[in-house]
């Protein structure tokens, strides 16, 4: 194994659902009470209170709605107002995306950095190889919440973004226009069948990132990160298939596009990382927040540019009581090291 460079660019990274964030007395779902402005800033304080100990240069979030109030959240945590990259829930009435009127009908992502942003990508239609049927829904060709890939000026070299936000293990019941059910939902061969279409749907959404990945990392040096709410855990098969990590067991070369958890390469590996969790799904709780690494980071590799010194989850919060949360999922934070390049 090669040494520890002592005198690379440690930065920290970092990724956190931010469960609904939005601007105080803006709808953003029909049966959901909008914030008002004392809960807008009880929530916002939330956030600021569980973020700021992470002190994270690069953040990727998940469930924004408003770019305002993650401005408001960005200010807070020290950032300025163009540190701020959120296209799909963009307040700015020339927006092309939003009008102005930020995220509709689902939530959006964004990022959250004062490193120069050097390019920046909605990922919202498949690639053809990724595009499926759903049962009873029928082609299934889009992101039901489009991935954001942003490229930085890190030290100097760029470094790149992907942000995901994949279908949730809720059951997929057909509902019409009105949000009325078109099935029996007490049926529990229903109830599965509406798992099965999430699962398609989450596992579909997994291969058109894993295809964007391969598109950006063939044969190339530039590192990647892959970052947020995979609504599964590391070892599943959806992420898995995201991150094609098992292939290398078996073809060295495919380390050129596989990615790595950030917490299984951390050079300071520590007791930590087996009992970390950063969601209570069903009242068990997993690690579906996650960050993955390009070879780069691979402390071994021929290419390395860089390392994953450590992992943390900051999870104290989710021993609160639900009302008492400002999220329901845990940070993820990442110290990376870019090796000098002198």
């Amino acid at each position: 194994m090669r040494k520890v460079n002592k005198n690379g660019h440690a930065f920290y990274v970092a990724t956190s659902n931010l469960s609904n964030f939005a601007n105080p007395h803006r709808v953003f779902y029909k049966n959901a009470t909008p914030y008002d402005d004392k809960s807008y800033q009880a929530k916002l304080n939330g956030l600021t209170q569980l973020l700021a100990p992470a002190q994270a240069n690069v953040i990727a979030v998940q469930e924004i709605w408003d770019k305002n109030a993650l401005t408001d959240l960005a200010i807070n945590l020290g950032f300025d107002e163009t540190d701020v990259i959120a296209p799909l829930a963009s307040n700015d009435a020339t927006s092309k995306y939003t009008k102005g009127e930020g995220a509709q009908n689902t939530p959006a992502l964004g990022f959250i950095s004062h490193y120069p942003c050097l390019d920046v990508a909605v990922l919202g239609q498949f690639h053809d190889k990724a595009v499926i049927d759903i049962p009873d829904v029928g082609e299934y060709a889009v992101f039901n919440r489009p991935a954001l890939m942003a490229t930085f000026d890190i030290a100097g070299k760029p470094v790149t973004f992907v942000n995901a936000h994949l279908k949730s293990k809720r059951p997929h019941f057909l509902r019409d226009a009105n949000g009325i059910a078109l099935e029996d939902i007490d049926d529990p061969n229903i109830r599965v069948r509406a798992k099965l279409r999430s699962l398609c749907m989450r596992a579909a959404e997994a291969a058109a990132i894993r295809m964007q990945v391969i598109k950006k990392l063939d044969n190339t040096t530039c590192p990647l990160v892959l970052m947020g709410d995979m609504n599964d855990v590391t070892m599943s098969v959806t992420t898995q298939l995201m991150t094609e990590t098992g292939e290398v067991n078996y073809d060295r070369s495919m380390r050129d596009t596989a990615l790595f958890d950030a917490a299984r390469i951390q050079t300071r590996y520590g007791w930590m990382h087996d009992v970390a969790y950063s969601h209570i799904h069903q009242g068990m709780p997993e690690v579906i927040d996650q960050i993955f690494v390009s070879e780069e980071f691979l402390i071994d590799s021929k290419f390395a540019a860089g390392y994953v010194e450590r992992v943390d989850y900051f999870n104290d919060h989710l021993k609160w009581d639900y009302k008492n949360r400002a999220s329901d999922h845990g940070v993820v934070r990442a110290k990376l090291v870019l090796n000098s390049l002198n």
